[in-house]
């Protein structure tokens, strides 16, 4: 979130010196890492082992929906009250929404499953759908959501200004409002954005929900195999990875000083390059997938694949989002309380965040490649299966380059 709060919301490692490893040893052990994964996986792994949606044992845990969800409106409402009078200067209601919440959700998500299926208000609306939900929409909704989040979040002129927020929150509310009245909660599995974006990452945590609602422990690799390929998925993730390769790339100083000074504002240019970094995330996946589908034998591979993104996007958003977490959190927390208290800067060294940048960049696409294996070996021919993953091996170390790059180089 560049640019948020006048830089007080600064995030990352700082200068390149700060890295405690030099560039080269980071490139050189990322790529070792995919490359004896890659190996590895082709010499040893030769059958599907993960089950999906069947996997895992039933946990018997009921919890009251209602509360949670009660209380969820009711800080969404203060939220909201603090955005319509609270103070001009040291407004928590910014930190709120960019650190508690979206940041806030992927560590939640990650631990304890779809935790914004539990807590989200517009549930406690009934679910009496007057139409069912067009299949051909698919994720569609939840990946415009999130890119005008994210647009709200790195290209607004004023993202933490009351007026901003309060627009995108009417247009949220608004919008969710009537698609649970017209399609009931199966519009919140795919149309709301934070649903879907919480939900996704919550496939790679070992507390589940089956497709049924039964609560399930299970590895997290069948959970991620549990994630249904549908319209939009692809699209979601590409969000989700270019919007936060986007932010990384926005404090470069020439790009600072073309939007300081190009023709078309820093807005108009900023919209631009968002939806360039988006969309040079998903021509290079379908690239990748259509090599893949011709050196396999198959068609229409790319939805199927979808799901290795979504470790990648998580380590994309652990490293970029890690220290804005820590140490805004605090901030967040203070405002909110009205604490007399400072927030604790170093906390966190710079080491040890460039340390946690550098491992979940590289686990998000080891853990991309050890799902792509075991779906290629599940779809292609056996005599093809390792071939047709060269392209995705291919993509990973892209990607993988990448987000190393926006590190070291930014």
């Amino acid at each position: 979130m560049t640019g948020l709060l006048d830089g007080v919301l600064a995030h990352g490692v700082g200068a390149r010196s700060d890295l405690p490893i030099p560039a080269f040893y980071a490139y050189a052990g990322a790529f070792a890492a995919l490359v004896v994964s890659f190996l590895a996986l082709g010499l040893l792994w030769a059958d599907s082992r993960f089950t999906g949606d069947r996997a895992g044992r039933v946990v018997t845990l009921r919890l009251p929906a209602r509360p949670p969800r009660v209380l969820t409106l009711l800080a969404a409402a203060y939220t909201v009250g603090l955005l319509l009078i609270g103070p001009d200067t040291d407004n928590p209601a910014p930190y709120l929404v960019y650190v508690l919440f979206w940041v806030g959700l992927v560590p939640a998500s990650l631990l304890f499953g779809p935790v914004w299926r539990t807590l989200n208000p517009f549930r406690l609306l009934p679910d009496r759908p007057r139409r069912t939900l067009p299949a051909r929409l698919g994720y569609w909704p939840a990946a415009a959501g999130l890119l005008a989040f994210t647009w709200m979040e790195l290209v607004a002129p004023e993202p933490a200004a009351s007026l901003t927020l309060l627009v995108f929150f009417i247009l949220y509310g608004a919008t969710q409002l009537t698609g649970t009245f017209v399609y009931g909660h199966a519009w919140l599995e795919r149309g709301d954005p934070f649903e879907v974006y919480s939900t996704l990452i919550g496939h790679l945590s070992p507390l589940g929900r089956r497709a049924d609602g039964r609560r399930v422990l299970r590895n997290p690799f069948d959970g991620l195999d549990a994630i249904a390929s549908a319209p939009g998925l692809v699209a979601t993730a590409c969000v989700l990875l270019g919007s936060t390769g986007y932010d990384g790339f926005s404090t470069a100083p020439a790009w600072v000083d073309a939007l300081q000074s190009g023709p078309l504002g820093s807005t108009g240019l900023g919209t631009l390059g968002l939806l360039a970094a988006i969309a040079g995330v998903a021509a290079l996946y379908a690239a990748c997938l259509g090599v893949a589908g011709l050196i396999g034998g198959a068609r229409g591979l790319a939805p199927r694949f979808a799901h290795s993104l979504i470790p990648i996007a998580i380590g994309y958003l652990i490293a970029h989002y890690f220290s804005l977490l820590v140490i805004e959190g605090q901030r967040a927390v203070i405002l909110t309380l009205g604490l007399d208290a400072e927030v604790a800067q170093d906390v966190v060294s710079p080491g040890t965040i460039a340390t946690v940048q550098v491992l979940v960049i590289v686990a998000g696409h080891v853990a991309g490649v050890v799902a792509a294996h075991d779906r290629s070996v599940r779809l292609l021919p056996p005599a093809r299966a390792v071939a047709g993953q060269i392209p995705l091996f291919v993509l990973m170390i892209c990607y993988t380059l990448g987000g190393l790059t926006l590190l070291f180089a930014v």
